[in-house]
């Protein structure tokens, strides 16, 4: 065999193995996916049992061991699992409403610079307030009750979203849009049909953004007088109190919900949405 059959045969094989290589990586596996979280929620509990052990006051701090029998009592707890459901039922109104209102404002101003520079200059004025002091306003004028809650959530969410999907259309193929208009698309067409898909990667940051606003916003509001149950006034209440351990659950369960939404639930919607990113293509990589 001469040298160059050789090197031929060898430039062949190393390709089959680069070919079959991402099939043989194939996905990955559920431990892959899931041990850098596993071990974020062990080294806080590390945290916690050594400042426990530290602190040496179960009244001040408990410890891990003392607690998880309480975290699983808790949830056969009417009051504790409604609170659950009220704050739930305040972030699934608040949060689509914000995301929607945003991204659609977040368009318009991609079609009207007039409109864009007025809306930009209105957002950096107002999200500089933060959310939790429309709290006293809300209550003179709508009263206690969801609707305080839901509008401080909406107002929290909403900026994140409409600077997001702004910046999104900024961003967007000239040529695409010449083109749309060489062919006689007016402004709505220029909406659903141009910058509407490729501003979508940019609503999907801006969702994101605006859920870790939202949740916060929605426990703050809850704490400082806004609502007579909910996880916030749970916290609240059971800080009043001196209970830590009801204090520490609270926590958990606040940064438990908050993970699985933002890590399960928006994450699959995002690979949904955008699975042409997760796709790999021929011999390559995703």
């Amino acid at each position: 065999m001469s040298t160059q059959d050789t090197q031929s045969l060898t430039e062949d094989i190393s390709g089959t193995s680069s070919e079959a290589s991402p099939g043989k990586r194939g996905k990955p596996s559920l431990w892959n996916k899931s041990w850098p979280y596993l071990a974020a929620v062990g080294s806080l509990l590390v945290v916690w049992e050594i400042g426990a052990l530290i602190e040496n006051k179960p009244f001040i701090l408990p410890d891990v061991v003392q607690t998880v029998p309480r975290f699983f009592q808790s949830f056969s707890d009417a009051e504790f699992m409604n609170g659950v459901w009220r704050s739930m039922y305040r972030l699934a109104v608040g949060y689509p409403v914000a995301c929607l209102l945003g991204a659609l404002l977040g368009l318009l101003a991609g079609v009207s610079r007039t409109f864009a520079v007025y809306l930009r200059s209105l957002i950096s004025i107002l999200q500089s307030i933060p959310p939790i002091t429309w709290v006293p306003f809300l209550l003179l004028l709508l009263g206690f009750g969801d609707t305080v809650i839901i509008a401080v959530i909406t107002i929290a969410s909403f900026f994140p979203m409409a600077l997001s999907v702004m910046n999104g259309t900024e961003g967007v193929n000239k040529t695409h849009l010449e083109l749309a208009r060489v062919f006689g698309a007016n402004r709505m067409q220029l909406l659903t049909k141009v910058f509407g898909p490729e501003s979508l990667p940019a609503f999907i940051t801006g969702a994101q953004v605006s859920f870790g606003n939202a949740w916060r916003s929605l426990i703050a509001s809850e704490m400082v007088g806004g609502a007579s149950i909910g996880l916030g006034k749970y916290l609240s209440y059971h800080g009043e109190i001196a209970d830590m351990k009801g204090v520490m659950i609270s926590i958990i369960v606040i940064g438990g919900i908050a993970a699985l939404l933002d890590h399960v639930v928006l994450e699959r919607i995002k690979r949904k949405l955008l699975h042409y990113r997760y796709v790999s293509g021929s011999g390559g990589k995703k």
